[in-house]
């Protein structure tokens, strides 16, 4: 683990922020390192595209949906603030979140992120579900398209999540309040 001063720190944000990546990548601050990720595929974007078409018409609660947000959310011990960009986020249209929201918008009011798995599937499994939960996201969505699952992390606690419910694909998931339906994985294999 790298520890920053004030001074590095600041150079570093100032640095990432600044940073241009190729064309189509996307650039994200996890825990002090920078991850870059290709563009997607076209099954990572059908799993994103189902899960998000019954958030919009089966969810108890109207949602809004952002994919590849920035968030700002807090840092692990001694590393700068997490620069994270989910593949989806989610949060009740009432609060109107995402209207002129920065580029890099606090994590505060958002439902749920979603994460698909693609080309770093051990950063989507390790290391952004303690992002997440250090970043008081009350539930973060896994479809972990090499292990044929879903998962469910909640009920954030420091940098984990304490709750976990994992389905294989093909079977449904149950989701909580605000959501409140069980989403169908049927159409994900």
């Amino acid at each position: 683990m790298i520890t920053y001063d004030p001074l590095s720190e600041e150079l570093l944000l100032d640095w990432f922020t600044a940073l241009d990546p190729p064309y189509g990548f996307r650039a994200e601050l996890i825990e002090g390192e920078l991850v870059l990720t290709p563009p997607p595929d076209g099954s990572h974007e059908h799993c994103l595209s189902l899960t998000v078409s019954q958030m919009y018409t089966r969810s108890g609660t109207g949602m809004a949906f952002s994919g590849n947000k920035g968030l700002k959310l807090r840092g692990a011990e001694g590393s700068p603030h997490d620069h994270v960009i989910p593949d989806g986020v989610l949060a009740p249209t009432a609060l109107r979140l995402l209207r002129g929201a920065a580029p890099w918008m606090p994590g505060e009011g958002i439902a749920m992120v979603i994460e698909v798995t693609g080309t770093r599937p051990e950063t989507d499994r390790e290391t952004k579900p303690r992002c997440y939960a250090r970043g008081g996201i009350p539930l973060y969505l896994l479809v972990d398209r090499e292990t044929s699952a879903i998962t469910l992390f909640s009920d954030p606690e420091k940098d984990e999540y304490r709750e976990r419910c994992t389905r294989p694909l093909g079977k449904p998931l149950t989701l909580p309040e605000p959501f409140a339906f069980d989403l169908d994985t049927a159409d994900f294999l």
